[in-house]
Protein backbone atom coordinates (compact mmCIF):
# COMPACT_ATOMS: atom_id res chain seq x y z
CA UNK A 1 0.00 0.00 0.00
CA UNK A 2 1.39 3.34 -0.90
CA UNK A 3 2.35 6.43 1.91
CA UNK A 4 -0.14 8.91 0.76
CA UNK A 5 0.66 12.34 2.00
CA UNK A 6 -1.38 14.03 4.69
CA UNK A 7 -2.81 16.72 2.51
CA UNK A 8 -5.27 14.39 1.44
CA UNK A 9 -6.82 13.97 4.63
CA UNK A 10 -8.10 17.33 3.74
CA UNK A 11 -9.64 17.30 1.09
CA UNK A 12 -12.64 15.48 -0.51
CA UNK A 13 -13.46 14.14 -3.79
CA UNK A 14 -15.58 16.80 -6.12
CA UNK A 15 -19.72 16.50 -5.18
CA UNK A 16 -20.60 17.30 -8.06
CA UNK A 17 -18.88 15.15 -10.43
CA UNK A 18 -19.50 12.25 -7.87
CA UNK A 19 -23.22 13.15 -8.74
CA UNK A 20 -22.64 12.93 -12.95
CA UNK A 21 -20.66 10.38 -12.31
CA UNK A 22 -23.43 7.95 -10.61
CA UNK A 23 -25.69 9.48 -12.80
CA UNK A 24 -23.81 7.84 -15.97
CA UNK A 25 -23.50 4.92 -14.31
CA UNK A 26 -27.73 3.98 -13.41
CA UNK A 27 -27.88 4.86 -16.96
CA UNK A 28 -25.83 2.51 -18.73
CA UNK A 29 -27.28 -0.01 -15.79
CA UNK A 30 -30.80 0.79 -18.02
CA UNK A 31 -32.54 3.51 -15.56
CA UNK A 32 -33.88 6.67 -17.27
CA UNK A 33 -31.87 9.16 -15.10
CA UNK A 34 -32.45 12.68 -15.79
CA UNK A 35 -28.96 14.29 -14.10
CA UNK A 36 -29.32 17.82 -13.20
CA UNK A 37 -25.76 17.92 -11.46
CA UNK A 38 -23.39 18.69 -14.22
CA UNK A 39 -22.19 22.71 -14.70
CA UNK A 40 -22.10 22.30 -18.67
CA UNK A 41 -24.36 24.16 -21.39
CA UNK A 42 -26.29 21.36 -23.54
CA UNK A 43 -25.80 23.90 -26.34
CA UNK A 44 -22.74 22.81 -29.11
CA UNK A 45 -19.38 24.77 -28.73
CA UNK A 46 -20.30 27.04 -32.01
CA UNK A 47 -19.08 26.48 -35.45
CA UNK A 48 -16.85 29.22 -36.06
CA UNK A 49 -15.26 28.56 -32.68
CA UNK A 50 -14.58 24.91 -33.97
CA UNK A 51 -13.26 26.15 -37.76
CA UNK A 52 -10.75 28.24 -35.64
CA UNK A 53 -9.58 24.85 -33.72
CA UNK A 54 -9.34 23.04 -36.92
CA UNK A 55 -7.35 25.40 -38.69
CA UNK A 56 -5.20 25.87 -35.81
CA UNK A 57 -4.45 21.93 -36.04
CA UNK A 58 -3.85 22.18 -39.89
CA UNK A 59 -1.52 25.24 -39.66
CA UNK A 60 0.59 23.38 -37.55
CA UNK A 61 -0.18 25.39 -34.09
CA UNK A 62 -0.15 22.07 -31.93
CA UNK A 63 3.45 22.96 -29.89
CA UNK A 64 4.46 24.53 -26.37
CA UNK A 65 3.24 27.91 -26.32
CA UNK A 66 4.31 30.12 -24.03
CA UNK A 67 3.88 28.65 -20.23
CA UNK A 68 0.51 31.20 -19.33
CA UNK A 69 -0.91 32.40 -22.90
CA UNK A 70 -0.05 33.11 -26.27
CA UNK A 71 0.73 36.88 -26.89
CA UNK A 72 -2.46 36.69 -29.31
CA UNK A 73 -4.69 35.30 -26.50
CA UNK A 74 -3.84 37.48 -24.21
CA UNK A 75 -3.82 40.34 -26.32
CA UNK A 76 -8.01 38.89 -26.90
CA UNK A 77 -8.56 39.17 -23.16
CA UNK A 78 -7.16 42.57 -22.53
CA UNK A 79 -9.43 43.37 -25.33
CA UNK A 80 -12.39 41.55 -23.76
CA UNK A 81 -11.64 42.93 -20.08
CA UNK A 82 -11.54 46.90 -21.36
CA UNK A 83 -14.37 46.24 -23.89
CA UNK A 84 -17.10 44.25 -21.03
CA UNK A 85 -15.67 45.49 -17.87
CA UNK A 86 -13.84 48.89 -18.60
CA UNK A 87 -10.96 47.37 -16.81
CA UNK A 88 -7.34 47.88 -18.86
CA UNK A 89 -4.88 45.36 -18.15
CA UNK A 90 -1.55 44.59 -20.24
CA UNK A 91 -0.38 41.53 -21.42
CA UNK A 92 2.05 40.51 -18.60
CA UNK A 93 -1.11 41.42 -16.31
CA UNK A 94 -2.93 38.59 -17.89
CA UNK A 95 -2.58 34.36 -17.12
CA UNK A 96 -4.08 32.10 -19.01
CA UNK A 97 -4.73 28.13 -17.32
CA UNK A 98 -6.49 24.95 -18.20
CA UNK A 99 -10.21 25.87 -16.90
CA UNK A 100 -10.48 28.35 -14.39
CA UNK A 101 -10.10 26.17 -11.60
CA UNK A 102 -6.01 25.76 -12.79
CA UNK A 103 -6.35 29.84 -12.40
CA UNK A 104 -8.10 29.99 -8.69
CA UNK A 105 -5.80 26.84 -7.40
CA UNK A 106 -2.61 28.64 -8.67
CA UNK A 107 -3.50 32.08 -7.24
CA UNK A 108 -4.08 30.04 -3.87
CA UNK A 109 -0.62 28.09 -4.34
CA UNK A 110 1.17 30.90 -4.96
CA UNK A 111 -0.15 33.32 -2.03
CA UNK A 112 -1.41 31.18 0.85
CA UNK A 113 0.87 30.37 3.78
CA UNK A 114 -0.56 27.73 6.79
CA UNK A 115 -3.11 29.43 8.56
CA UNK A 116 -3.75 32.19 5.77
CA UNK A 117 -7.68 33.04 5.74
CA UNK A 118 -9.73 33.14 2.35
CA UNK A 119 -13.70 34.08 3.66
CA UNK A 120 -16.35 32.57 1.20
CA UNK A 121 -19.19 33.30 1.00
CA UNK A 122 -21.73 30.13 1.76
CA UNK A 123 -23.79 28.56 -0.30
CA UNK A 124 -19.89 28.31 -2.49
CA UNK A 125 -18.91 26.22 -5.63
CA UNK A 126 -17.68 22.57 -3.85
CA UNK A 127 -13.68 23.43 -5.12
CA UNK A 128 -13.13 26.72 -3.40
CA UNK A 129 -12.64 25.36 0.27
CA UNK A 130 -10.70 22.24 -0.97
CA UNK A 131 -8.48 24.34 -3.24
CA UNK A 132 -7.99 26.83 -0.23
CA UNK A 133 -6.87 23.34 2.28
CA UNK A 134 -4.78 22.38 -0.25
CA UNK A 135 -2.27 25.35 -0.37
CA UNK A 136 -2.42 25.03 3.30
CA UNK A 137 -4.83 28.15 3.83
CA UNK A 138 -7.99 28.02 6.39
CA UNK A 139 -11.50 28.49 4.54
CA UNK A 140 -13.55 30.80 6.40
CA UNK A 141 -17.51 30.08 4.89
CA UNK A 142 -19.68 33.12 5.97
CA UNK A 143 -23.60 31.63 5.70
CA UNK A 144 -25.53 33.95 3.29
CA UNK A 145 -29.03 33.67 3.90
CA UNK A 146 -31.54 33.22 1.25
CA UNK A 147 -33.70 36.00 2.83
CA UNK A 148 -30.80 38.32 1.84
CA UNK A 149 -31.24 36.19 -1.93
CA UNK A 150 -27.96 34.50 -1.02
CA UNK A 151 -25.74 36.92 -1.34
CA UNK A 152 -22.94 38.10 1.09
CA UNK A 153 -23.82 41.35 3.62
CA UNK A 154 -21.14 44.21 3.98
CA UNK A 155 -21.92 43.80 7.93
CA UNK A 156 -21.02 39.83 7.60
CA UNK A 157 -18.25 40.36 5.76
CA UNK A 158 -16.72 43.10 7.86
CA UNK A 159 -17.33 40.91 10.80
CA UNK A 160 -15.51 38.00 8.71
CA UNK A 161 -12.33 39.85 8.37
CA UNK A 162 -9.43 39.33 10.57
CA UNK A 163 -5.53 39.86 10.45
CA UNK A 164 -4.87 36.58 9.00
CA UNK A 165 -7.79 37.18 5.98
CA UNK A 166 -5.34 36.91 2.64
CA UNK A 167 -8.22 36.98 0.03
CA UNK A 168 -12.03 37.60 -0.16
CA UNK A 169 -13.59 35.59 -2.97
CA UNK A 170 -16.92 36.73 -4.45
CA UNK A 171 -18.63 34.91 -7.41
CA UNK A 172 -21.39 36.20 -9.50
CA UNK A 173 -23.44 34.86 -10.81
CA UNK A 174 -23.13 32.51 -8.37
CA UNK A 175 -22.44 28.45 -8.71
CA UNK A 176 -25.16 27.09 -6.94
CA UNK A 177 -27.52 29.96 -6.31
CA UNK A 178 -27.27 31.80 -9.53
CA UNK A 179 -27.15 35.07 -7.19
CA UNK A 180 -25.96 38.12 -8.99
CA UNK A 181 -24.61 41.04 -7.39
CA UNK A 182 -26.01 44.64 -8.38
CA UNK A 183 -23.93 48.02 -8.77
CA UNK A 184 -25.19 48.89 -5.52
CA UNK A 185 -24.72 45.10 -3.46
CA UNK A 186 -21.20 45.00 -4.98
CA UNK A 187 -20.26 48.21 -4.02
CA UNK A 188 -21.48 47.74 -0.80
CA UNK A 189 -18.67 45.24 -0.15
CA UNK A 190 -15.97 47.17 -2.01
CA UNK A 191 -16.78 49.84 0.54
CA UNK A 192 -15.73 47.40 3.19
CA UNK A 193 -12.99 46.12 1.32
CA UNK A 194 -11.58 49.75 1.16
CA UNK A 195 -11.09 49.59 4.76
CA UNK A 196 -8.80 46.57 4.48
CA UNK A 197 -5.82 47.06 2.58
CA UNK A 198 -3.96 44.06 3.47
CA UNK A 199 -7.04 41.82 1.99
CA UNK A 200 -6.91 40.61 -1.65
CA UNK A 201 -10.25 40.09 -3.89
CA UNK A 202 -10.51 36.97 -6.32
CA UNK A 203 -13.61 37.55 -8.15
CA UNK A 204 -14.58 34.34 -10.64
CA UNK A 205 -16.82 36.20 -12.99
CA UNK A 206 -17.37 32.79 -15.21
CA UNK A 207 -21.07 33.21 -15.61
CA UNK A 208 -20.64 36.89 -16.55
CA UNK A 209 -22.72 36.91 -19.67
CA UNK A 210 -24.99 34.95 -18.60
CA UNK A 211 -27.73 37.06 -16.91
CA UNK A 212 -31.15 37.19 -16.86
CA UNK A 213 -34.20 39.69 -17.25
CA UNK A 214 -31.78 43.09 -18.45
CA UNK A 215 -29.25 42.77 -14.67
CA UNK A 216 -26.54 44.22 -15.19
CA UNK A 217 -23.17 42.38 -14.80
CA UNK A 218 -20.08 44.51 -12.36
CA UNK A 219 -17.03 42.95 -10.94
CA UNK A 220 -15.43 44.37 -8.48
CA UNK A 221 -12.32 46.53 -10.02
CA UNK A 222 -14.96 47.92 -12.19
CA UNK A 223 -17.09 49.07 -9.42
CA UNK A 224 -14.56 50.93 -7.01
CA UNK A 225 -11.03 51.59 -9.54
CA UNK A 226 -9.34 51.25 -6.07
CA UNK A 227 -9.10 47.86 -5.58
CA UNK A 228 -7.58 47.13 -9.14
CA UNK A 229 -3.89 46.59 -7.91
CA UNK A 230 -5.22 43.59 -5.10
CA UNK A 231 -7.90 42.41 -7.42
CA UNK A 232 -7.67 38.90 -9.61
CA UNK A 233 -10.42 39.28 -11.93
CA UNK A 234 -10.82 35.14 -12.97
CA UNK A 235 -12.69 34.49 -15.72
CA UNK A 236 -12.95 31.91 -18.90
CA UNK A 237 -14.79 30.37 -21.91
CA UNK A 238 -16.39 27.25 -20.49
CA UNK A 239 -19.78 28.79 -19.70
CA UNK A 240 -20.89 31.29 -22.22
CA UNK A 241 -19.27 29.91 -25.02
CA UNK A 242 -20.02 26.40 -24.48
CA UNK A 243 -16.50 25.38 -24.04
CA UNK A 244 -16.32 23.50 -21.07
CA UNK A 245 -14.04 20.21 -22.60
CA UNK A 246 -11.45 22.33 -23.92
CA UNK A 247 -10.42 23.96 -20.82
CA UNK A 248 -9.48 27.49 -21.00
CA UNK A 249 -9.83 30.10 -18.28
CA UNK A 250 -7.99 33.07 -17.58
CA UNK A 251 -7.40 36.21 -15.06
CA UNK A 252 -6.39 39.72 -15.38
CA UNK A 253 -4.03 41.15 -12.30
CA UNK A 254 -1.57 42.64 -10.57
CA UNK A 255 1.59 41.97 -12.34
CA UNK A 256 4.01 40.42 -9.45
CA UNK A 257 0.90 37.91 -8.31
CA UNK A 258 0.54 36.84 -12.18
CA UNK A 259 4.47 36.04 -12.70
CA UNK A 260 4.04 34.09 -9.09
CA UNK A 261 1.07 32.01 -10.96
CA UNK A 262 2.86 31.46 -14.01
CA UNK A 263 5.48 30.03 -11.69
CA UNK A 264 3.54 28.02 -9.96
CA UNK A 265 1.94 26.46 -13.66
CA UNK A 266 5.52 26.05 -15.03
CA UNK A 267 6.01 23.10 -12.59
CA UNK A 268 2.79 21.92 -12.77
CA UNK A 269 0.83 21.88 -15.98
CA UNK A 270 2.83 24.05 -18.10
CA UNK A 271 0.87 25.88 -20.72
CA UNK A 272 -2.95 25.05 -21.77
CA UNK A 273 -3.66 23.82 -24.80
CA UNK A 274 -2.56 25.20 -27.90
CA UNK A 275 -5.41 24.36 -30.18
CA UNK A 276 -8.08 25.28 -27.55
CA UNK A 277 -6.08 28.95 -27.20
CA UNK A 278 -6.55 29.57 -30.67
CA UNK A 279 -10.35 28.55 -30.23
CA UNK A 280 -10.62 30.48 -27.45
CA UNK A 281 -9.14 33.61 -29.04
CA UNK A 282 -11.99 33.23 -31.56
CA UNK A 283 -14.51 32.96 -29.18
CA UNK A 284 -13.11 36.70 -27.46
CA UNK A 285 -13.00 38.39 -30.76
CA UNK A 286 -15.98 36.51 -32.92
CA UNK A 287 -18.96 36.74 -32.99
CA UNK A 288 -21.24 36.55 -30.26
CA UNK A 289 -24.61 36.93 -31.08
CA UNK A 290 -25.59 33.39 -30.25
CA UNK A 291 -24.84 33.93 -26.46
CA UNK A 292 -27.99 36.43 -26.32
CA UNK A 293 -29.89 33.22 -28.06
CA UNK A 294 -28.76 30.71 -25.66
CA UNK A 295 -30.11 33.14 -22.98
CA UNK A 296 -33.21 33.06 -24.08
CA UNK A 297 -33.37 29.53 -23.81
CA UNK A 298 -32.18 29.74 -20.38
CA UNK A 299 -34.23 32.35 -18.83
CA UNK A 300 -37.54 30.57 -20.10
CA UNK A 301 -36.28 27.14 -18.30
CA UNK A 302 -34.98 28.95 -15.22
CA UNK A 303 -38.52 30.37 -15.37
CA UNK A 304 -40.24 27.25 -15.84
CA UNK A 305 -38.20 24.98 -13.11
CA UNK A 306 -38.96 27.90 -10.55
CA UNK A 307 -42.43 27.50 -10.69
CA UNK A 308 -42.88 24.00 -11.39
CA UNK A 309 -40.50 23.52 -7.87
CA UNK A 310 -42.46 26.11 -5.74
CA UNK A 311 -45.73 23.80 -6.86
CA UNK A 312 -44.01 20.84 -4.99
CA UNK A 313 -44.64 20.40 -1.51
CA UNK A 314 -41.98 20.98 1.25
CA UNK A 315 -39.69 22.98 -1.34
CA UNK A 316 -39.41 26.62 -1.36
CA UNK A 317 -37.07 28.37 -4.62
CA UNK A 318 -36.26 31.70 -5.38
CA UNK A 319 -35.93 33.13 -8.67
CA UNK A 320 -31.99 33.78 -9.35
CA UNK A 321 -30.68 36.48 -11.57
CA UNK A 322 -28.00 34.42 -13.52
CA UNK A 323 -26.30 31.44 -14.29
CA UNK A 324 -28.00 27.83 -14.63
CA UNK A 325 -28.24 27.18 -11.29
CA UNK A 326 -31.59 27.08 -9.39
CA UNK A 327 -30.50 26.12 -5.60
CA UNK A 328 -34.32 25.73 -4.01
CA UNK A 329 -34.79 24.56 0.16
CA UNK A 330 -36.01 21.17 0.95
CA UNK A 331 -36.36 22.06 4.37
CA UNK A 332 -40.12 21.42 4.37
CA UNK A 333 -39.54 17.91 3.56
CA UNK A 334 -37.43 17.22 6.45
CA UNK A 335 -38.80 15.28 9.16
CA UNK A 336 -41.04 13.20 6.81
CA UNK A 337 -40.72 9.94 5.60
CA UNK A 338 -40.37 8.18 2.78
CA UNK A 339 -43.11 5.33 1.03
CA UNK A 340 -40.35 2.73 2.23
CA UNK A 341 -39.93 4.29 5.49
CA UNK A 342 -37.24 6.15 5.58
CA UNK A 343 -37.14 9.27 7.40
CA UNK A 344 -35.71 12.05 5.35
CA UNK A 345 -33.47 14.24 8.45
CA UNK A 346 -31.01 16.11 5.33
CA UNK A 347 -31.01 17.49 2.11
CA UNK A 348 -28.83 14.42 1.32
CA UNK A 349 -31.41 12.13 2.40
CA UNK A 350 -33.55 14.21 -0.05
CA UNK A 351 -31.43 13.88 -3.26
CA UNK A 352 -30.22 10.13 -2.36
CA UNK A 353 -34.60 9.76 -2.17
CA UNK A 354 -35.01 11.23 -5.34
CA UNK A 355 -32.10 9.26 -7.16
CA UNK A 356 -32.72 5.94 -5.61
CA UNK A 357 -36.88 6.49 -6.05
CA UNK A 358 -37.40 8.91 -8.89
CA UNK A 359 -34.58 8.83 -11.06
CA UNK A 360 -33.59 12.38 -10.29
CA UNK A 361 -29.68 13.43 -9.78
CA UNK A 362 -29.29 16.41 -8.29
CA UNK A 363 -26.84 17.80 -5.62
CA UNK A 364 -27.03 17.99 -1.88
CA UNK A 365 -27.13 21.29 -0.49
CA UNK A 366 -24.24 20.25 2.41
CA UNK A 367 -21.64 19.68 -0.91
CA UNK A 368 -22.25 23.89 -1.13
CA UNK A 369 -21.67 24.81 2.78
CA UNK A 370 -25.69 25.81 3.50
CA UNK A 371 -28.38 23.16 4.15
CA UNK A 372 -31.35 22.04 3.87
CA UNK A 373 -31.08 23.07 0.11
CA UNK A 374 -30.13 20.91 -3.35
CA UNK A 375 -28.66 22.42 -6.61
CA UNK A 376 -30.24 21.78 -9.92
CA UNK A 377 -28.78 22.70 -12.86
CA UNK A 378 -30.89 23.83 -15.84
CA UNK A 379 -28.97 23.65 -18.65
CA UNK A 380 -30.54 20.26 -19.93
CA UNK A 381 -33.24 19.99 -22.41
CA UNK A 382 -36.63 21.76 -21.47
CA UNK A 383 -38.48 18.24 -21.73
CA UNK A 384 -35.74 16.21 -19.57
CA UNK A 385 -36.35 19.61 -16.85
CA UNK A 386 -39.94 19.31 -16.80
CA UNK A 387 -40.31 15.70 -16.50
CA UNK A 388 -37.76 15.75 -13.64
CA UNK A 389 -39.84 18.88 -11.93
CA UNK A 390 -42.70 16.58 -11.87
CA UNK A 391 -40.98 13.52 -10.83
CA UNK A 392 -39.76 15.70 -7.60
CA UNK A 393 -43.50 16.88 -7.37
CA UNK A 394 -44.43 12.87 -7.05
CA UNK A 395 -41.61 12.31 -4.59
CA UNK A 396 -42.89 15.24 -2.39
CA UNK A 397 -46.21 14.16 -2.64
CA UNK A 398 -45.41 10.61 -1.69
CA UNK A 399 -43.62 11.70 1.94
CA UNK A 400 -46.09 11.54 4.80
Amino acid sequence: MPQLADRLSRIKPSPTIAVTTKARELKAAGRDVIGLGAGEPDFDTPDNIKAAAITAINGGDTRYTAVDGTPELKAAICEKFKRDNGLDYKPEQITVGTGGKQILYNAFMATLNPGDEVIIPAPFWVSYPDMVLLADGEPVAVPCMQSNGFKLQAEDLEEAITDKTKWVLLNSPSNPTGAAYSYDEMKALTDVLKRHEHVMILTDDMYEKLVYDDFEFVTPAQVEPSLYDRTLTMNGVSKAYCMTGWRIGFAGGPTALIKAMAKIQSQSTSNPCSVSQAAAVEALRGDQSFIPKHNEVFKARRDMVVDLLNDCPGINCSKPEGAFYVYPSCEGTIGKTTPDGKQISSDGDFVTYLLEGFDVAAVQGEAFGLSPYFRISYATSTEALKEACERIKRACEALS
